[in-house]
């Protein structure tokens, strides 16, 4: 049973990561269809960005009121909503109203489930967890590409997800009794008083906090320019054709997911912080090399930038119990998401303005500054608990 309960918290994270790379995939054929213009996918793309902030920052009150397994299972069951209306959705206007609700349940979600694992399961388990997003974030697109451009075409490959998504809805419903006896299982006498009382307000007081909010909002600004801007890179300044370019910006997901598969055992060797660190040096390397190196070892560097980045979500995330205490681990988590969400929703557009007016060639340098800064925060922060430590000694 345990065994079939940490399946279906991967599972979880796997249909997380489905829809985050399907309306790309499926916007050419899906415009269209709505008879809209191709920029009109910034819209629904920002509805769904900034619900996942707001939900984010409600997930600490749901958890503490409901618990994380039917806060993950109304979720779930919302997302799995929301897909089934948009395979049916009669224009662009019902897919913006059910983006909203695609937000909600994903923030909660990964809120949650990232809390949940990192009070009740060790550091390999988390980077795991996050491979199984860059699993789905895969599989997304490959499911779609089975019915775009036939019968049905992208609703049938929005409709398909659903389905995937209902049936771990059902489930996530049948192992509720498991969820409840993990938190009660992990709980010390009284932390459920003492966790209910802490705010957001007061959490975001906690020394640290606000440099591990800064962290993720580094790391993940970073993260989405070059997910959304790669591509362009190749073809603008390394003069990639654009289908070779589309191959060379997928390799920087591949190493990401493949990172931290790798991580999950060298978790078990070396600290969180030691895989933060090193990983930011191969990152920053990878950067360097996506602007100095031949055009030929670009996609090589992408993937190198990929594999540094791979340590960095799930290993802070599973340090914030560590760092705060399991008292202030879900609100400090829930701060966390938000201004990871905030920096994908403002930088890539800001970064499209730059390069606008710089030329796209800035982007190495740009992700070395983003870099620098979430390793700038990782080292206070490594620094603040070191000291802390050595206080509660004497």
């Amino acid at each position: 049973m345990a065994t079939l309960f940490l399946a279906t918290i991967y599972s979880a994270f796997v249909s997380l990561g489905l829809p985050d790379s399907m309306l790309g995939a499926a916007w050419p054929e899906m415009a269209g269809s709505f008879a809209v213009s191709a920029q009109s996918a910034g819209t629904a793309a920002m509805l769904t960005s900034v619900c996942t902030v707001i939900s984010s920052l409600f997930t600490n009150r749901l958890v503490a009121k409901f618990g994380t397994g039917r806060t993950t299972l109304f979720s779930v069951a919302l997302t799995a909503a929301a897909l089934t209306g948009m395979a049916c959705a009669p224009g662009f206007v019902w897919l913006c109203i059910l983006s909203v609700p695609l937000g909600l349940g994903a923030g909660a979600v990964d809120a949650a489930l990232n809390n949940f694992v990192a009070l009740h399961y060790a550091a390999r388990h988390m980077n795991w967890l996050h491979c199984c997003w860059g699993l789905g974030a895969t599989l997304g697109p490959a499911i779609l590409s089975v019915f775009l451009g036939q019968a049905g075409g992208w609703r049938m490959g929005y409709g398909a997800v659903a389905v995937l998504q209902w049936c771990l809805v059902a489930a996530l419903g049948a192992t509720q009794a498991l969820w409840k006896q993990h938190e009660l299982g992990q709980n010390r006498p009284g932390r459920e008083r003492v966790k209910a009382t802490h705010s957001l307000w007061c959490t975001a007081r906690q020394p640290g906090v606000w440099a591990a909010m800064l962290s993720y909002f580094c790391y993940c600004s970073v993260e989405n320019t070059a997910l959304l801007w790669g591509a362009s890179y190749f073809v603008t300044v390394r003069g990639f054709h654009a289908a070779m370019a589309a191959q060379a910006a997928s390799l920087f997901v591949l190493g990401i997911t493949v990172g931290r598969f790798l991580c999950g055992f060298l978790s078990c060797k070396l600290s969180a912080a030691a895989l933060i660190l090193w990983g930011g040096v191969l990152a920053a390397f990878g950067a360097a090399g996506m602007g100095l190196f031949p055009a030929s070892f670009g996609p090589v560097a992408f993937c190198v930038v990929g594999l540094g980045f791979a340590p960095a979500y799930p290993c802070m995330m599973h340090e914030t119990p560590r760092r705060f205490g399991a008292e202030y681990s879900q609100g400090a988590i829930s701060l966390q998401m938000a201004a990871a969400y905030v920096g994908n929703v403002c930088m890539p557009p800001l970064f499209g303005l730059l390069a606008a007016h710089t030329g796209m060639g800035m982007l190495p340098l740009f992700m070395a500054c983003g870099i620098a800064g979430y390793a700038a925060c990782t080292v206070h922060l490594a620094r603040w608990m070191r000291a802390r430590e050595q206080t509660e000694c004497q």
